[in-house]
């Protein structure tokens, strides 16, 4: 092949790609709209209805109202509302601790580990994620009550921790894949032992990974309710989730207040969002090279 002809090919494989780009990006951009408006409407009607009044939302009315805060200052006033938030931002911190504090050396061992004990240990994984939630709300019960921790943030700390701990060490286990093994014996030639190359090595390269899978399992924990509702037997101690449920009963749904609850609930959470957005969008593209 001729040196022309070379530099044509070299020239024309940049041309080919801009044409494929061209003809995603309508597609892309498409696919994009059309996932804001889903994920969109069922937040704009939440907060457009939190903004109504009762007899608005049962007359149909529509986007036709007069907008109130009455369910905001009704929310506000509400005694159990500190409690809540505060047992629920407890009940997320303490998940997200101890979930990582234990989910983070197994996901490393798993990625580390090769042959039938590795793919053993993600079956049994794989296994205890596809358990219903409601099959082990007896035994938990039983459990705790034994325990005297029944109503008790320790309880749903503990029972949070169980349920998401193999979640968590599944999504943790590719980001730990992706790190070469070069490191770790750069790390053992300088001295360094197994635990120290995790600590000061490994663990610094994955951080954004385990920011991540952080910040998920914060969200997780903080609007859980199976939990909630049966392991706290008083109102009084009730999180967001389940003070949110209190606002159906035989008599009705106060639809403004429930919506009102939900939207001051949602707050932490988009703080939490908004502070991990960039190590959540560079976390997720890391765990997924391998």
């Amino acid at each position: 092949m001729t040196s022309t002809a070379t530099s044509a090919i070299s020239a024309a494989r940049p041309i080919r790609s801009r044409r494929s780009t061209v003809r995603r990006e309508p597609i892309a951009v498409t696919i994009r709209a059309l996932l804001y408006v889903i994920y969109g409407l069922p937040l704009l009607w939440i907060v457009l209805t939190s903004l109504k009044q009762q007899g608005d939302v049962l007359g149909g009315g529509g986007l036709l109202f007069s907008p109130t805060l009455n369910a905001y200052r009704d929310a506000l006033a509400n005694p159990q509302l500190p409690t809540a938030l505060l047992q629920s931002g407890q009940i997320a911190l303490g998940t997200t601790v101890l979930v990582l504090v234990l989910a983070t050396p197994f996901a490393y061992a798993l990625a580390r580990v090769n042959g039938w004990i590795a793919g053993l240990a993600l079956g049994v994984l794989i296994f205890l994620q596809m358990v219903p939630q409601t099959a082990n709300i007896i035994p938990l019960f039983a459990l705790f009550s034994k325990a005297h921790l029944l109503d008790s943030t320790v309880s749903l700390v503990l029972a949070n921790s169980a349920m998401l701990l193999p979640w968590a060490t599944l999504l943790l286990r590719p980001f730990f894949a992706a790190v070469p093994d070069a490191i770790e014996e750069a790390a053992a030639i300088d001295g360094a032992g197994r635990l120290r190359a995790f600590v000061a090595v490994v663990l610094p390269v994955v951080r954004n990974g385990v920011a991540t899978v952080g910040s998920l399992i914060f969200l997780v924990a903080w609007g859980e309710f199976i939990y909630a509702i049966n392991l706290f037997l008083s109102p009084e101690n009730y999180p967001m989730s389940a003070l949110i449920a209190q606002q159906t009963s035989g008599y009705g749904i106060d639809w403004p207040a429930l919506m009102a609850f939900a939207v001051i609930s949602s707050l932490p959470l988009l703080v939490v969002y908004v502070l991990s957005f960039r190590l959540l969008r560079e976390g997720l593209a890391v765990g997924s090279v391998k």
